[in-house]
């Protein structure tokens, strides 16, 4: 009987290794495709995406040039999550081919086509494709800095603007691309490998002679004639009944960068030395606090101690005034104790996700190249974490003299899901409402729930039974019968204004990585510098840590014995911070107008900052209770 528990971890860690080996561990450079000279390459056609809606649609939800049949790519939980919508496209190239002027379609626009052409144009919408794994990119060139090129994933649907000597605004489309494929050849086999692939989107209004057929040459853009088109001076316009050609250019550019490095172009981050600030600033508030809890651990408490330890009678003991004075009530259970246990235990879930993620990004295993990989590992982590959930909230139930442990495993396993799905499925619906192609369809809801009941509730049950077999924790001292009553407290001290201090700093710690997280997902960048918040990570844990454990010394010496509750609200209250800086970056850094878009962005930050909160708050949980059992074993009680 002993030894299930171990096989059943045993079995867990295999699935997880599985689960990685299988999904979500890339290295970059594994498994290079080579081609030869006139291979077919198939361009594949993502969402459409736009910064001012955050509400991705399909491609074909325009009526751009379709293949004879339309497939989907096999997608992951993580692709399906991020709205993604990956499918063939008309777009063929062949290796070292170049193409010019190569004619893809023609449409005469309806009345809806053209509105629906301008209402993405007017939201700004890009399109997004994809080719040997790597996304399209349009480079810019920075103004700032020579020689410095920028890129912006995918290219505008269109652009706006007037007529020379009109002052009506008019919308055109981009109808030509001009692709660029960088390749890295092997000088010894001629083999080839793709390195980069790059476009620039024109809007040209084709022209041609008679009338149209499938081998009508244009004249406004024709190899035989050395006619291409580099510039949009005689732009395509948008209107009903007007005729649109699509056409595109490929070119082939030679590249030193090797295959194994393609994405370093991507993932460059010109932003080093503002993270490299945000380190050293995170470093010296953790130096701050360290100090102070060098000071009380060294000096102060060393000689509480010691001058408690050297009372002779009950009476000088009596006279005495401090955190030793609260002993006889200072671990007597709080108020709502199984919520405590619940936050807790859910907590040890979230740290236990937050922190393998990030060690594994950090290492490399979850490449931006594994679309999607990166939120998949997240949820089966989240899963499978479960176990320690259960055993996290059943020990300290345990402590408490708790009996029903299944009634509180029950509580950890039901409580933070449900609430996260619910905040989910309605923001689910409002999606669902616009037709986005970001709303999650009915099958991966389902698979959703059967994780969640089929495979994460056990785990927490399993953690449940082992955390409740275990004996108690014993308290360093005995708890009195009667509460003593806790005397007037200094201004200061109030829990209110103690809990709201107790967040700045570890707010402080993580705000500016912060911004770039935010920029990242709202902004649709790349973000890949996981070594970064692996620092700030462990600089998050010591801050929340520090924090919670100076003001808990301050609360114990002023008598007041409640302190399991606000050592968690204590550094868990930086989530508030997390959601008023939420709100402040999206005021003055983003440009959504749409309510329904409004309403995504806040629904997403109020379930990020709750899944912080839980974080935070019980990090410095456990600091706290680790102090106050430290020092109460420390002094001679009578």
């Amino acid at each position: 009987m002993a030894r299930r528990p171990f096989v059943f971890l045993l079995w867990i860690f295999a699935c997880l290794f599985l689960f990685f080996r299988a999904s979500c561990f890339y290295l970059p450079g594994v498994a290079p495709q080579d081609f030869h000279k006139g291979d077919l390459l198939r361009v594949k056609v993502n969402k459409l995406t736009s910064i001012k809606t955050q509400l991705p649609y399909s491609y074909y939800s325009l009526p751009y040039c379709r293949p004879k049949q339309i497939f989907d790519s096999a997608e992951n939980l993580g692709e399906v999550l991020r709205g993604d919508r990956i499918e063939n496209s008309p777009f063929e190239f062949k290796m070292r081919e170049p193409e010019m002027c190569t004619i893809l379609c023609r449409i005469v626009l309806d009345a809806k086509m053209a509105k629906d052409f301008k209402e993405k144009i007017d939201d700004e919408y890009r399109v997004n494709m994809i080719l040997d794994n790597l996304p399209l990119v349009f480079p810019i060139q920075r103004n700032d800095q020579e020689s410095s090129i920028v890129y912006q994933h995918g290219f505008h649907v269109g652009l706006r603007g007037q007529y020379a000597g009109s002052k009506e605004e008019r919308h055109f489309i981009y109808n030509h691309l001009t692709f660029t494929v960088k390749i890295h050849k092997d000088p010894i086999t001629e083999l080839s490998r793709i390195v980069g692939f790059e476009v620039k989107p024109f809007s040209v209004k084709h022209a041609y002679e008679d009338s149209w057929t499938e081998n009508t040459r244009l004249t406004t853009c024709d190899p035989h004639a050395k006619r291409l088109v580099t510039n949009s001076e005689t732009p395509q316009e948008i209107e009903e009944k007007n005729e649109i050609i699509f056409t595109y250019d490929v070119e082939y550019l030679e590249s030193n960068v090797k295959w194994a490095s393609r994405w370093d172009t991507y993932l460059l981050m010109a932003d080093d030395q503002i993270h490299w600030f945000s380190i050293v600033n995170s470093l010296m508030i953790v130096l701050f606090l360290s100090g102070m809890v060098a000071m009380i651990m060294l000096r102060t408490l060393y000689r509480d101690i010691s001058k408690y330890n050297q009372l002779e009678t009950q009476e000088e003991a009596q006279e005495e005034t401090g955190w030793k004075l609260v002993h006889g009530d200072v671990f007597r259970p709080p108020l709502k104790s199984d919520l405590l246990c619940v936050y807790v235990g859910t907590g040890v879930q979230f740290f236990g996700m937050s922190l393998v993620t990030i060690i594994f990004a950090a290492l490399g295993f979850l490449s931006p190249s594994n679309r999607g990989g990166l939120m998949t590992a997240m949820l089966l982590l989240w899963v499978f974490m479960g176990i320690f959930a259960g055993y996290g909230s059943a020990r300290l139930y345990r402590m408490f003299k708790g009996t029903e442990w299944k009634k509180i495993t029950l509580k950890t396993a039901i409580m933070f899901p449900a609430t996260i799905f619910s905040i989910f499925f309605v923001l689910n619906a409002l999606i669902w409402g616009e037709k986005s192609s970001g709303a999650v369809p009915f099958g991966t809801m389902f698979a959703l729930v059967f994780l969640w009941f089929c495979i994460s509730v056990p785990l927490v049950f399993v953690g449940g039974y082992l955390g409740f077999k275990k004996p108690a924790i014993e308290d360093p001292v005995k708890t009195n019968k009667i509460p003593r009553q806790i005397p007037e407290q200094a201004w200061y001290m109030n829990p209110t204004f103690s809990v709201l201090i107790g967040g700045i700093l570890p707010f402080g710690a993580v705000f500016i990585e912060l911004f770039f997280i935010l920029t990242s997902i709202w902004l649709h960048q790349f973000y890949y510098i996981f070594g970064f918040l692996f620092i700030v990570f462990l600089i998050l844990i010591v801050t929340c840590a520090e924090i919670t454990i100076v003001l808990c010394y301050f609360q114990l010496c002023s008598e007041d014995y409640h302190w399991w509750w606000r050592s968690y609200l204590t550094s868990g209250s930086s989530a508030l911070y997390l959601f008023l800086y939420a709100a402040f970056y999206f005021f003055t850094k983003l440009e959504i107008t749409k309510p329904v878009s409004g309403m995504l962005y806040f629904g997403y930050m109020l379930i990020g900052s709750y899944a912080f909160f839980v974080l935070t708050g019980t990090i410095g949980f456990y600091a706290c209770f680790w102090f106050t059992r430290l020092i109460y074993s420390s002094v001679k009680i009578d």
